[in-house]
């Protein structure tokens, strides 16, 4: 059964802004190898970090929504993790919201 999430993935630029939107073509193609059905690719522009706590002092953000069975998530972070362009990565299951039935309003007197 898929699921829907999302995966926010810091890339590091290092000397290469230019190759930017190839590399983002090549991380979606990655997502639907693993049988992942990409909603919306959100370019969140490059952001420096609150600490610094590696070789880099800012990321370019990237979040993917998706719906994709639970076994690729771990396929689709082990491949991330080789690979040198993505710096950190995260991923979150998005509930679908349940609307709330409206409450009743007491009867004035």
């Amino acid at each position: 059964m898929k699921h829907r999430y999302e995966a926010l993935l810091v890339l590091s630029t290092q000397g290469r802004e230019d190759t930017l939107k190839e590399v983002i073509d090549r991380l979606e193609s990655e997502f639907q190898q693993e049988g992942a059905q990409i909603e919306q690719v959100q370019k969140m522009d490059k952001r420096p970090f609150s600490y610094v706590a590696g070789p880099l002092n800012a990321g370019y953000y990237v979040n993917f929504v998706f719906n994709a069975e639970p076994q690729s998530i771990a396929k689709l972070r082990s491949k991330f993790k080789l690979d040198p362009e993505v710096y950190r990565q995260t991923y979150q299951r998005v509930e679908l919201k349940k609307e709330k039935p409206a409450k009743k309003m007491a009867k004035a007197k």
